[in-house]
């Protein structure tokens, strides 16, 4: 994994950049419900976790989006050549814990490598960032409810880390099972054209990683 100092004289959100750096609340985000049927019923038929398979389409989606790999360094840009996901782990006392993983990788071998960490992180039990924490993608979820709006709480100024977060799935009037997935990002570095971009990749993702051989 490697970054680079994006050329800010030849940026071309430049202006926009510097807009919403100036903002005491500089973020933007939204929830869409995506339609889980099909992938919810291959993890099912393959006896696999539904929340880490999910967790790497959307990890593989966002990565595939460069502004989601983009933070804020000091009055700059940098982007990540990939970006990690710190995600959490629910705890038997009703708290949780944090979870460093990497995507790239088949689905196979991403779920070996998931389970071996999450198994690992309930011994830790810790809330402390295992790799750089700059480059990661924050995973949350919201198993017990069927949202239509979250907020999420950020430090402000430049912490520029997307988060991604899903809540419950349930099925609508025609059968089909949807699950409300949020986005927040800085909009000094994310547009909502990038946003579309997230949730149209997510489809994509969800839809190939239900082909592949386990």
């Amino acid at each position: 994994m490697s970054c680079r100092y994006l050329d800010m004289s030849c940026y071309p959100r430049r202006s926009h950049f510097t807009y919403f750096c100036s903002l005491p609340y500089p973020y933007v985000g939204v929830t869409v419900n995506i339609d889980i049927t099909d992938f919810l019923a291959f993890c099912r038929e393959k006896g696999i976790s539904f929340y880490l398979s999910f967790l790497h389409a959307a990890a593989l989606a966002a990565n595939n989006v460069a502004e989601l790999r983009q933070r804020i360094r000091e009055e700059g840009i940098v982007e990540y050549s990939e970006c990690p996901t710190s995600h959490i782990e629910l705890l038997e006392n009703g708290t949780y814990c944090y979870c460093t993983l990497h995507h790239n990788l088949p689905l196979k071998d991403y779920l070996l490598q998931a389970e071996a960490a999450r198994a690992a992180c309930q011994i830790n039990a810790s809330i402390e960032e295992s790799e750089d924490v700059e480059s990661m993608l924050f995973i949350s979820s919201l198993p017990w409810l069927h949202y239509t709006a979250l907020i999420q709480p950020v430090a402000g100024g430049d912490e520029s880390n997307p988060r991604i977060t899903w809540g419950k799935y349930e099925k609508d009037p025609s059968g089909r099972v949807l699950l409300p997935v949020s986005v927040l990002a800085h909009h000094a570095l994310v547009d909502g054209i990038h946003l579309s971009q997230f949730y149209q990749n997510l489809d994509s993702e969800l839809a190939r990683l239900s082909a592949e051989v386990l």
